[in-house]
């Protein structure tokens, strides 16, 4: 103990003599790694240099199997700078296997190679030389960075700081001394003009995939895509554990692929697909069309108590409205015999054991070692067999693998025992494997390049690698991102089921959730969605927004596609006196920005029906539309109409305006306002929807104690059962989307009947900030 003690303090005195203070050295300590490295050379031949780049290379080095041969290099003074040091852990990365061919990593390192100041000198000139002109005219305006990036590129390993003072050495004997011109602030650029933001953001939806600002959907969803390792690359991929058999594995999966990205976006079926999958969709699915690769819509079909055959139905359909069609349909169980072959070599190879352990037992991260870890291979093969035979009662067995998780969960389970009949193979089977066991398989055998799932998940890429290296099979890479979280609602599949149990919603398909299904129940078109993943992003980190900002991609795109009509949701009938009634038809366009896009016919007669609110009786400061006082204009009808009568029933409520109208041209003077109005009109029932809870994180209990079914907004649906729309509207089909003139975006139902059209509201118009 004592020794220990003492060989300690030698080690932390080691590590303040090389800069790093003393709470930073006491953790280092605790990395077994740093401390071998540091002590390579022994306490008297580390200068504060050396132990610096020793401590730079451990702390950045995955592969602790080259650890003696960089820091052997290191104190042999053969890599000093820190683009040496880059250089050389890119190398080792890029060669996992040994040998190392020495004159190529040192050649590559630029080990033995000096850069004289003569060097530097003639380099730099030759860069000022090139720039010349533009550097005489726009003097120190002018990049600066373009000159030293050429001229690193021209001596790569120069240090950084001699290089840069030449620059400025040279810069200043070509221009002289800065002037007060030199030193006034740029003038800004004028604004855009309208006409130019507007076509910067037209937007071409083509399957499922949006042109915007010049750049398709993949590249603005990029993000962590543009970190991912080439095709057959796999071991340059952090955390990737090599093997001997690795690289003949990849080569094979090379010849099967012909190097081509694959990817695959696996629902469990015992749910509808939400908001958060439609970013997974467009990242799997987009990657792969982004790079001329193909994409598997894969069924995690391994769990039969909760698959439901609407799920299956529900999941492929959602997947072709965001404008994506799978290379092919795939489900787990199609790999049921193989995966049981595999979980049998599994157990021979003594990497996996059947336990008896109940599952309570097994429950969170500090459950108690097996005692039937140690079993022998012979009698964990003939328990297994007995397993699928049926011989064990559920919960009475498991098998499971040999190894500790990411999240220091241990030993986890690969197949459990189940009496329910699987939708595809029947009574075939009784035990079914895990996610832990199946997923890597699976993305095994479809030869899977780019394995992409939630962060969630990176606690199961421990097990992913360790699984398929302990088969000897190829080995995908998993890569993990944020998942996309929306406010004001939840997504988990119990908490919807639970809504849907209390009648708080009334399916999942309810328009006020956040399922897919929901929002294009609701109108929500697909591009837009698409368009709003795209904004997100894809990034390591959890994001969570607000329903407003998916809102604002709704409106982008219904701006340009949903043509106008008008409706009235709480009609006031105004009756015009001077007039007959003799029908008259106008003909209004459905975009009225564009004209071309075509119109439609609105009947005009002397009975026409107007919003309630567009009437007061008494005048209100600010307040433009009708009053007994204050005429109005009728949208489109070219005429405006003045209050001659106001008719009132029994409890005082009006119930009728009289009114006489004239030519908008012929009008005394311009009105304050146009409003609209319909006539000869249809009836429907128009569905107003707000946010389904009051707070923003109902599941939060911090913020919701009483629990997410106790925030419910008792306004979260208003039904108007005797609105009124224009004739034009008449033709639609479900899921057509308008937009209602000034009052908001507009999708037909499918509870729509030939009697009675139903009409859910989309969005508003703009986003209302008062809004709960």
């Amino acid at each position: 103990m004592v020794a220990m003690m003492l060989i300690q303090r030698f080690i932390l005195t080691l590590f303040t003599s090389i800069g790093l203070s003393e709470q930073k050295a006491k953790e280092t300590l605790k990395n077994e790694a740093l401390t071998s490295a540091q002590v390579v050379n022994g306490a008297t031949g580390v200068d504060k240099a050396m132990g610096t780049m020793l401590y730079s290379m451990v702390s950045r080095l995955k592969d602790t199997k080259r650890l003696t041969f960089l820091a052997d290099h290191i104190a042999r003074h053969k890599i000093c700078t820190e683009l040496q040091l880059a250089a050389a852990l890119e190398f080792v990365k890029n060669h996992p296997q040994d040998p190392i061919n020495q004159a190529e990593f040192e050649n590559v390192c630029g080990v033995g190679v000096v850069i004289t100041p003569e060097q530097i000198e003639e380099a730099v000139e030759v860069v000022i030389n090139k720039h010349k002109e533009l550097l005489l005219k726009e003097r120190y305006r002018y990049n600066m960075g373009l000159l030293m990036g050429e001229s690193r590129a021209a001596l790569k390993w120069a240090d950084g700081k001699i290089i840069k003072n030449e620059v400025d050495v040279q810069v200043l004997h070509l221009l002289g001394a800065k002037t007060e011109a030199d030193l006034e602030k740029k003038t800004k650029k004028a604004k855009t003009s309208e006409s130019e933001v507007k076509a910067k953001k037209e937007e071409v939806a083509v399957n499922g995939e949006v042109q915007s600002e010049g750049k398709s959907l993949m590249e603005q969803l990029r993000g962590e895509a543009l970190k991912f390792h080439k095709t057959g690359e796999n071991y340059k991929t952090e955390g990737y554990v090599v093997t001997p058999n690795t690289m003949d594995l990849l080569k094979k999966h090379m010849e099967i692929t012909g190097g081509q990205i694959r990817t695959r976006f696996p629902p469990e079926p015992n749910g509808i697909l939400h908001i958060g999958h439609a970013k997974a969709i467009n990242f799997n699915f987009g990657y792969a069309k982004a790079n001329d690769g193909i994409c598997f819509l894969r069924y995690d079909d391994t769990n039969p108590e909760k698959e439901e055959e609407k799920y299956f139905t529900a999941i492929k359909d959602m997947v072709g409205w965001l404008g994506y069609e799978p290379y092919q349909i795939t489900h787990a169980s199609d790999n049921f015999q193989r995966l049981y072959d595999l979980a049998v070599d599994l157990v021979r190879r003594g990497h996996a054991y059947v336990c008896h352990q109940r599952g309570e037992e097994l429950k969170g991260h500090n459950a108690p070692p097996s005692p039937w870890r140690e079993r022998p291979m012979e009698e964990s093969l003939v328990l297994f067999q007995r397993m699928k035979k049926g011989l064990f009662a559920e919960g009475e067995a498991t098998l499971r693998m040999k190894m500790v998780m990411e999240d220091g969960k241990m030993d986890p389970v690969a197949y459990r025992i189940k009496y329910t009949p699987h939708h595809r193979t029947g009574d075939a089977w009784c035990i079914y494997p895990t996610y832990d066991y199946t997923h890597c398989l699976c993305d095994s055998i479809e030869n899977i390049t780019h394995s992409l799932c939630t962060k969630e998940f990176q606690a199961r890429r421990s097990s992913y690698f360790w699984l398929c290296n302990a088969l000897d099979v190829y080995c995908p890479v998993q890569w993990e991102y944020g998942r996309l979280n929306l406010t004001y609602t939840v997504v988990s599949k119990r908490k919807i089921i639970k809504l849907v149990e209390t009648g708080v919603v009334r399916d999942w398909d309810d328009p006020r959730l956040f399922t897919l299904t929901a929002l294009r129940r609701r109108g929500f078109p697909s591009v837009a969605i698409n368009n709003f993943c795209a904004r997100v992003g894809v990034t390591v980190a959890q994001v969570t927004m607000e329903p407003h900002l998916l809102e604002a991609c709704v409106r982008d795109v219904l701006n340009d596609t949903a043509p106008r009509a008008m409706a009235v949701l709480e009609p006031l009938k105004v009756t015009i006196t001077n007039r007959s009634a003799d029908l008259k038809v106008w003909m209004v366009p459905n975009f009225p920005a564009d004209e071309a896009k075509g119109s439609h016919v609105v009947p005009f007669t002397n009975i026409v029906f107007i919003e309630q609110s567009d009437f007061r009786e008494v005048m209100e400061k600010g307040y433009k539309r009708l009053t007994p006082d204050q005429p109005v204009g009728l949208r489109h009808a070219g005429y405006v109409i003045t209050v001659q009568k106001v008719i009132k029933d029994a409890q005082g409520k009006v119930v009728e305006l009289e009114v006489s109208c004239c030519v908008s041209t012929e009008a005394k003077e311009k009105p304050k306002a146009f409003i609209h109005w319909v006539s000869q009109p249809l009836k429907c029932e128009v569905r107003l929807y707000e946010r389904l809870f009051l707070h923003k994180n109902p599941e939060d209990p911090s913020e919701v104690p009483g629990g997410f079914l106790s925030d419910i907004n008792p306004h979260s649906m208003e039904v108007i059962d005797s609105a009124l729309v224009d004739r034009s509207v008449a033709g639609a089909k479900v899921l057509d989307r308008f937009q209602f003139e000034r009052m908001g975006y507009f999708s037909l139902d499918p509870d729509s009947t030939a009697d009675k059209l139903v009409f859910n509201r989309t969005v508003t118009l703009k986003e209302d900030p008062g809004k709960i």
